[in-house]
């Protein structure tokens, strides 16, 4: 998808003024720093794997045979948000990240979206990508993505480890805080300045880049025109199947995962996240191993690599360099 925006306003400033609003910007891509432009000149190889009879979204970087490395994101994103944080790692991984059934660029299912499925498309992404090749694979994932991610470890021995970003596991019986993504129909936006100014996180972003969240939302758009067009009529819509919301709730009661998974996992929190808060944190802390590595980002919210994702690159490294190890504690 190639988008020309218009100029950026004399009057925009660095940052808008409303957290996570790009509407400041009139349309135009906010003001970029060299090591983003850097990172996304590291294009990805695109294609598609079929899982279940849907089409799934593959990005991959690096060399075939070395150690594997795939990337999940949450719910209703899509792959392109790891395309600035991924070509970190291509020098050293084979890296690949996937875009989940129902969302960014791949297929939707007639049927219900479920974790156990959405599994079996992180596990089939290891041959699509030939991630093993250079032996098991580690898993990033991010929010939701952490749940997939987790079955998909306990089911599959080819993973050795599991680093999951501020995806919250729940008390038995408490739900989400705050509120959750709709799951009516989509309905178009006549132009992309119109679709930017809508743009919103779930939960909002403590404080995002402006050029990432500008960067993650043109890549979830599409203009769908003619014959192709819904009942809603032409226009620039979000690359997801807003069905994926209507069971959300649903994902609250996962708390038996850590247990059920043999290889090591990491846990990265944002500090200042409405949904990793003191208590649910306390309630991890007694889910995963007392070896489990869990640095907290000073400053960060949910979204950490939105806000914060040169912080994010260097806690990725620091823990791909020095664990799992046997024995060690942070």
């Amino acid at each position: 998808m190639n988008i020309a925006p218009p100029q950026i306003p004399a009057n925009a400033s660095a940052k808008p003024a409303d957290r996570g609003d790009l509407a400041v910007f009139a349309g135009a891509v906010p003001p970029t720093p060299a090591w983003f432009t850097r990172a996304l000149s590291i294009e990805p190889e695109r294609g598609f794997f079929d899982c279940d009879g849907a089409a799934i979204e593959l990005l991959t970087w690096g060399q075939v045979g070395k150690p594997g490395l795939l990337f999940l994101h949450g719910n209703g994103a899509h792959a392109d948000w790891w395309s600035f944080i991924a070509p970190f790692f291509a020098e050293h991984w084979r890296c690949a990240a996937i875009s989940w059934s129902g969302m960014g660029r791949s297929g939707h299912r007639a049927g219900e979206y479920t974790y156990p499925g959405w599994a079996g498309e992180a596990i089939a992404a290891i041959d699509a990508a030939r991630l093993d090749a250079g032996g098991p694979v580690m898993i990033v994932a991010h929010s939701m993505g952490g749940y997939p991610a987790l079955e998909a470890a306990a089911r599959d021995s080819r993973f050795c480890g599991v680093i999951s970003i501020d995806s919250a596991l729940l008390p038995q019986g408490e739900t989400v805080k705050g509120p959750l993504p709709n799951s009516r129909p989509l309905r178009p936006h006549d132009t992309v300045a119109a679709a930017l100014a809508r743009f919103r996180t779930t939960p909002a972003t403590v404080s995002a880049e402006p050029y990432a969240l500008d960067y993650v939302a043109r890549a979830a758009m599409v203009e769908i025109t003619g014959d192709e067009a819904t009942e809603a009529g032409p226009g620039w819509y979000w690359r997801f199947d807003p069905r994926i919301f209507a069971n959300l709730a649903e994902r609250n009661n996962m708390d038996v995962l850590p247990a059920d998974v043999p290889c090591p996992l990491a846990l990265v929190v944002g500090a200042e996240s409405p949904l990793l808060d003191a208590g649910v944190l306390a309630h991890m802390r007694k889910l995963y191993p007392a070896t489990t590595p869990i640095p907290i980002m000073p400053g960060a919210g949910h979204h950490i690599m939105l806000e914060q994702p040169l912080a994010l690159v260097s806690v990725l490294r620091s823990l791909l360099a020095c664990w799992p190890k046997p024995g060690s504690s942070w």
